[in-house]
């Protein structure tokens, strides 16, 4: 073993601090000693396995930190004892992890982690032929685990810095590293984990998705903790992804926080919910509305995510984590006062519009970006460029840039396709061409190797006061044998919950453009499947929520339009850990191809409705010299630009990429001009030759604006 330095004193805990945990376990932090109670008792009940199995093994880690910390609480001997059993468990066999990279993965750093806190806060109240067993284990297993981490320095998780692999392998090193006192150990945590830290978005976003935010993100804190305990070096407020990543999870929940949006490769939508780590982003950096959202999980979904959750090893385990986390003096605030309803996260290219904060609302989430999003891509190949290595590792991240969904009511109506192994943009609503998705997809990293430029985006953003636009610009994901030269997609979301989406495209030839929609439920037909106005109608239902589809295909191609209803059924595997795990879902999609041709214009009108008491559809297309124009009903209206920059339809006459009307309320997207039904509501131009890009407005305007 490399040269050693003295041990911390018990890791996260001092008699001070025990003395204080001690006295609040039938106060404040009663719900949280029940917890870890019902948690050991759980182990209590439950056999360790006796040979390895083929399956993960990563929950003996916890069960040791869990069983190991009541005895601590409590002094009473059967939670040592318990502790023990699990322990020797972990240290009869001989490698951690059978199916893949045994001892140099996931199943290595979560044990290692929980072993090294249950050594430390055991001591020597273990015996001492126990004690010195599970020192030489994890010593054997931290050498193991260090010596792959230099070795394939520059490939896989040791240098993938946006990937939770390298967050929770380097975490458990730490650990035992404090725990035996190794420094080499600490400090190639410490110079991984500090990289760590500076290159996540400052934003919070998370191109993993949801699933994988609460299964990785927590490490993250585990790890500043213990550095912050060990060492006394306070990196929260150096890791701005920290600081502002609860709010991506909180705009990702579903309408009434129980499920989540489902980006990313996501097992199912309700592996969402880490009550701990919202826990210590409260305490340490003062959030109200994470501490809100912690009693609200705890108190009403926490059961049923343990129990319907397809992530291993689970909420469960985090008992001991909750108890140490939880700071009472951080006092809850409902984020439906203080929270705005949209928001836009830019490192992700991602766009987030709800009608409130309300259980029943309407949801829509869109969004585009490079692979992994805009930092870890451009960071990423000037690693890899300084120093020949390979660290994206992006393989979470789908080839779903310009995609959408959208919720309503409690249910889901227009989805993504959850987890899938072999990624492909036909999975998620987007547009096809010839038949083709994006390049380098039918594989798990659509986005190794790419070329620097098979890029996307987000531009024209405005998330505020109801209003949603964005314009995702995603023709450089396409094969280039496909000549497609440009292909855009505008979405809008209007206070009521309607929503517009614009998709152009332009190609080198003539193209078969298919503009996909997937949902749980198939969509009814509302007459005929080739209108003759080219016009594609459909209804979608599902329990509570309904939706009025309309996709108008505006060509001068001779021919009509297809409209197609077929089922997508998407396999995968979420663990090389596990092989027998498989998860499936089956999506029913519909394709509307338009006759083929050089240029797509297609208009898709979204109209949510209660299905218990069902509104007609109302959106008509409005007559327009340039650009597109929707009056949606209901007093709202879209009015977008068409190539020239120019709005001239259903009385508003506008330099803008966007004029969007609510009553009175007046929202607008790169405007110099805009006038409406004759009054001037603001005029740039009046400036002269000095107006520049910059003095375009992007902005809801102020009541009144124009009178």
């Amino acid at each position: 073993m490399t040269e050693t330095i003295a041990p911390a004193r018990m890791l996260l805990l001092d008699e001070d601090r025990l003395a204080d945990l001690r006295s609040r376990l039938d106060g404040d932090l009663a719900p949280q000693w029940r917890r870890l109670a019902e948690q050991c008792d759980l182990y209590r009940r439950t056999e360790p396995p006796a040979e390895h199995p083929l399956a993960s093994i990563t929950y003996l880690g916890p069960a040791a930190a869990n069983l190991a910390l009541a005895y601590r609480l409590t002094g009473q001997r059967h939670y040592l004892e318990e502790a023990w059993r699990w322990i020797s468990a972990a240290v009869s066999f001989d490698h951690w992890g059978r199916a893949h990279l045994p001892d140099h993965d996931l199943d290595a750093g979560w044990i290692l982690h929980g072993l090294s806190l249950a050594y430390s806060w055991l001591g020597d109240d273990l015996e001492p032929a126990r004690r010195e067993a599970l020192r030489a284990k994890l010593e054997l297993q931290g050498e193991r685990l260090y010596d792959f981490a230099v070795a394939s320095e520059g490939g896989w998780w040791s240098s993938s810095y946006w990937q939770n692999h390298h967050w929770i392998c380097h975490t458990g090193l730490a650990a035992v590293g404090y725990a035996l006192g190794v420094r080499a150990w600490t400090e190639r945590a410490k110079e991984a984990m500090g990289t760590v830290v500076d290159v996540l978005p400052a934003d919070g976003s998370d191109m993993e998705g949801v699933v994988y935010w609460r299964y990785g993100v927590p490490w993250l804190a585990t790890y500043l903790d213990l550095l912050q305990d060990a060492e006394g070096v306070d990196w929260w407020d150096r890791c701005r992804f920290l600081a502002r990543t609860f709010f991506y999870r909180l705009h990702q929940a579903a309408p009434g926080y129980e499920e989540i949006v489902d980006h990313g490769d996501c097992h199912d939508r309700r592996s969402g919910h880490s009550v701990a780590l919202y826990r210590i982003l409260a305490a340490r950096y003062r959030l109200g509305e994470a501490q809100w959202l912690a009693d609200t999980v705890a108190d009403r979904f926490f059961w049923r995510e343990a129990y319907e959750s397809g992530v291993k090893p689970g909420v469960l385990p985090e008992a001991w984590a909750e108890l140490l986390w939880y700071d009472a003096s951080v006092t809850p605030v409902d984020p439906a006062g203080t929270v705005a309803p949209q928001a836009a996260f830019e490192d992700l290219g991602l766009l987030v519009h709800r009608t409130s904060w309300d259980d029943d609302a309407t949801l829509v989430s869109f969004k585009s970006s490079p692979g992994g999003g805009h930092t870890a891509w451009d960071t990423s190949r000037r690693i890899d460029a300084e120093r020949g290595w390979d660290t994206l590792s992006a393989g979470h991240h789908h080839p779903d840039a310009g995609s959408f969904v959208l919720a309503s009511r409690g249910a889901w109506l227009l989805v993504d396709e959850g987890y899938s192994n072999k990624k492909r943009a036909g999975h998620h609503n987007l547009v096809l061409v010839d038949g083709h998705g994006f390049a380098g997809e039918g594989r798990y990293h659509v986005y190794a190797e790419a070329p620097p430029d098979r890029t996307a985006d987000m531009v024209d953003v405005l998330a505020d006061g109801g209003f949603l636009h964005g314009r995702a610009r995603t023709g450089r994901m396409y094969p280039a044998e496909l000549g497609v030269q440009a292909l855009e997609r505008t979405l809008v979301v209007m206070p009521s919950g309607r929503t517009v989406v614009v998709d152009r495209g332009r190609a080198a030839e003539p193209r078969e453009w298919t503009v996909l929609l997937h949902a749980d439920q198939p969509s009814e037909p509302v007459g005929l499947d080739v209108p003759p106005d080219g016009a594609v109608r459909r209804v979608l239902r599902n329990g509570r929520a309904g939706a009025w589809i309309t996709t108008h295909a505006l060509t001068t191609e001779a021919g009509g339009t297809r409209a197609e209803q077929v089922v997508t059924d998407v396999e995968a595997n979420p663990t090389s850990s596990t092989p027998s795990l498989v998860v499936t879902r089956r999506l029913h999609t519909l394709r509307v191809t338009p006759p083929a041709s050089r240029d797509l214009l297609a208009v898709t009108v979204v109209e949510p409705f209660d299905a218990f008491r069902p509104t007609p559809p109302a959106a008509r297309l409005l007559p327009s010299t340039t650009g597109v124009g929707v009056d949606l009903g209901g007093g709202e209206r879209v009015h977008l630009a068409g190539p020239d920059g120019v709005i001239d339809s259903g009385g508003v006459r506008a330099r803008a990429r966007a004029v969007l009307v609510a009553g009175e309320r007046v929202a607008v997207v790169g405007a110099t001009r805009v006038e409406r039904d004759g009054r001037t509501l603001f005029d740039h131009t009046a400036l002269g030759s000095a107006v520049l890009d910059d003095d375009e407005v992007t902005a809801v305007l102020p009541a009144g604006t124009g009178r």
